[in-house]
């Protein structure tokens, strides 16, 4: 069965949703992940640590992930940072 989305490898990274992991304390000076961006074609990456496997047998009920999947862990504070720049639809 063919999938209603599928991500675009072709799309590039276009620019941050909120603040930098260093501007919000969230790593030290190397600045690495966490991190959300939002691609060239409107799709958003995330960068954050892979708890896979940590979480899948504690999916709720109608939930999966896929095999090309991961689900991916990030700091509130990142999230809330990044709210302004999502837009609403």
């Amino acid at each position: 069965m063919a999938r209603m989305w599928g991500a675009d490898p072709a799309a590039r990274f276009a620019r941050r949703l909120g603040k930098s992991p260093h501007e919000l304390g969230d790593t030290k000076e190397d600045m690495t992940c966490p991190d959300l961006w939002e691609l060239s074609n409107g799709d958003v990456a995330a960068i954050g640590r892979d708890l896979t496997e940590v979480y899948r047998d504690q999916l709720p009920a109608g939930v999966s992930v896929g095999p090309d999947e991961r689900i991916v862990i990030l700091p509130r504070n990142l999230v809330i940072a990044a709210k302004s720049d999502i837009p609403d639809a």
